[in-house]
């Protein structure tokens, strides 16, 4: 249930705070003071979208705020938490709405709030249909439509019949993807086989070649290595000879002798100083390491030999990776993952018969399982058919439509859709002895308006409805056309309506706004000195009572305050508190 909805800078409407309540209140006001503006400023807080136009004029931005009451058990409530709000300790939810006006031809940004949590429009939304019920004259247009008509039964139908709905939707919606993959296989299979007769000739080469991890690496080092041989045998043995010097020679001038002579004479003084001890322990270490070094290369010479025919055999194989690489991966790992890869998807492709046939299994299973929910659900919305007919037909004898009676036929379609394999039509007889005709076709503005209010009761009082049905009403106008006594009867049926829930209407009609618990007038004030162009309109939400409600509702009945006109509309208060 609303609270409360604060309005800023939205249109005409400069600050506004309107207070609601459970019960009836109608707003009312003058053509243009901006009880239009109040249904945006709500279709905003329920996630609708939002349109910098409707800023006012000199405003940065236009903010609506609305606080609304709700279980904390529901699913509102539980949605909310998801999004990260948190609800106040009386148990409401702010809802915050802001609009920017834009500048230099820019659209300015919208932002969304809730429980202080800023969150995407499309949340509020998610919310709306927990919280409100919203009807206006395109609810009219939209009853003449079989799909209206066909939601509105199965809304009338209960949460049980609403639960199998969705499990037959869950069911379509799984049927018309296998389907699309099995089409999709069809259509493929040309392409898939050429894709498997490439995959069976590069798996054969990778096959053949038999390419090993790392090998690419290791061939290439061998290969460096044959290739520079005797260039390597020169160095390796000029670099020997001067570290050990030449076999023959009489004198010993290789680089270990004269190491070795120098550690020789530090080793006498180093008896002396502590310092030079330590320099001649690295000068002995130093010859250890040379002399492991020319060990070392001795053994690298006998190893190394000049091989020409491993070379050829090296480069032959390097040339077979070679091709590898160019047409599977950048090195031999990426050409091995490929194989592994391309021989998986190989068996899936020669699997492709098992698996269209199991997809086609499936997809059997589930039409029969459509068959079986489109079934269950045309004998419930057939059930639920004749309650609800009986039950909008009580209600228009209420509306001074007595004698009407709207029937709601549930046919067979011939085939099966997203929302079973029924035809839903609802059909008026406005009077005895006339043709039962089609909503869209036979019923005029004024019988549509009471047709929309008496289906509406009619879901809000069933006894199948759900816990998490909105408590909130909004009608707008929906009482175009009507006039009179059913005018009286309209507006005695939402109060009744009012009676266990909130409901906000939007009314021209004076015998309608008399059945308000709460009535709140949109007034208008024009501001800016005569003769100004760019005059702004300020508009404010007040509730009137006594002498003031009276006023209003004369205003209402012939445009002025006369006293006749208040006497009418004194005596239309009177009959309300008759009629309750």
């Amino acid at each position: 249930m609303f609270d409360e909805i604060t309005i800023s800078d939205l249109g005409v409407i400069g600050e506004a705070r309107i207070q609601l309540h459970p019960g009836l209140t109608v707003l009312t006001g003058e053509t243009g003071a901006g009880k239009t503006m109040v249904l945006t400023a709500l279709n905003l807080l329920l996630g609708g979208k939002a349109d910098p136009a409707t800023v006012r004029i000199g405003a940065e931005s236009a903010v609506v705020e609305g606080r609304v009451i709700v279980p904390a058990d529901s699913a509102v409530a539980s949605r909310a938490q998801e999004a990260g709000a948190v609800l106040d300790d009386d148990g409401s939810l702010l809802l915050v709405r802001t609009v920017g006006a834009g500048t230099d031809g820019t659209p300015g940004r919208s932002r969304a709030y809730l429980g202080g949590r800023s969150v995407p429009q499309a949340v509020l939304a998610e919310l709306a249909d927990g919280l409100i019920t919203v009807h206006g004259q395109m609810d009219q247009t939209r009853l003449r439509s079989a799909a209206h008509q066909r939601d509105a039964l199965d809304a009338y139908a209960g949460q049980a019949h609403g639960e199998l709905l969705d499990e037959y939707r869950q069911a379509w919606a799984e049927r018309a993807r296998v389907q699309a993959e099995i089409d999709d296989l069809r259509s493929r299979r040309q392409e898939m086989a050429r894709e498997a007769e490439l995959l069976r000739l590069g798996l054969a080469e990778v096959e053949r070649i038999d390419p090993q991890p790392g090998e690419d690496v290791a061939l290439a080092a061998e290969i460096e290595r044959l290739s520079h041989a005797e260039d390597l045998r020169v160095a390796a043995a000029g670099a020997h000879q001067i570290l050990m010097g030449e076999e023959d020679a009489t004198t010993d001038v290789s680089a270990t002798g004269a190491v070795e002579q120098a550690r020789r004479l530090l080793e006498s003084g180093g008896e002396h100083d502590a310092q030079l001890a330590q320099l001649r322990d690295r000068v002995a270490e130093a010859g250890y390491l040379l002399a492991d070094a020319a060990t070392e290369l001795s053994s690298y010479l006998q190893d190394l030999q000049a091989d020409p025919a491993r070379l050829d055999q090296a480069l032959s194989r390097r040339a077979d990776l070679v091709g590898l690489t160019r047409s599977y991966g950048e090195d031999i790992e990426a050409v091995l993952r490929w194989s592994s890869e391309s021989a998986t998807r190989l068996l899936a492709i020669d699997g492709g018969d098992d698996h269209l046939a199991a997809l086609a299994e499936q997809r059997d299973g589930l039409d029969r399982r459509l068959a079986e929910l489109a079934a269950s659900l045309g004998a419930a919305r057939r059930e639920a058919a004749g309650r609800l007919a009986a039950t909008v037909t009580e209600e228009l004898a209420g509306l001074a439509m007595a004698g009407a009676v709207v029937e709601v036929r549930v046919e067979d379609a011939g085939e099966l859709g997203p929302h079973g394999g029924d035809s839903v039509e609802m059909l008026l007889v406005p009077h005895p002895g006339a043709p039962a005709r089609p909503l869209g076709k036979g019923a005029s503005g004024g019988e549509l308006s009471r047709v929309m209010l008496a289906l509406e009761v009619a879901l809000a009082t069933s006894p199948d409805q759900g816990d998490d049905r909105p408590g909130t009403f909004v009608f707008d106008e929906v009482d175009a056309g009507v006039g009179g006594r059913a005018a009286t009867e309209v507006g005695r049926r939402l109060s009744a309506l009012a009676t266990g829930a909130q409901v906000l209407v939007v009314t021209h009609l004076a015998q309608v706004a008399a059945f308000a618990d709460r009535h709140l007038v949109v007034t208008k004030s024009r501001g800016g000195a005569d003769g100004e162009q760019d005059v702004i309109t300020a508009s404010d939400v007040r509730e009137v009572d006594g002498e003031d409600r009276i006023g209003e509702l004369a205003r209402m009945l012939s445009g002025d305050d006369s006293p006749a006109a208040r006497a009418h509309a004194a005596e239309l208060l009177v009959q309300r508190n008759m009629a309750r």
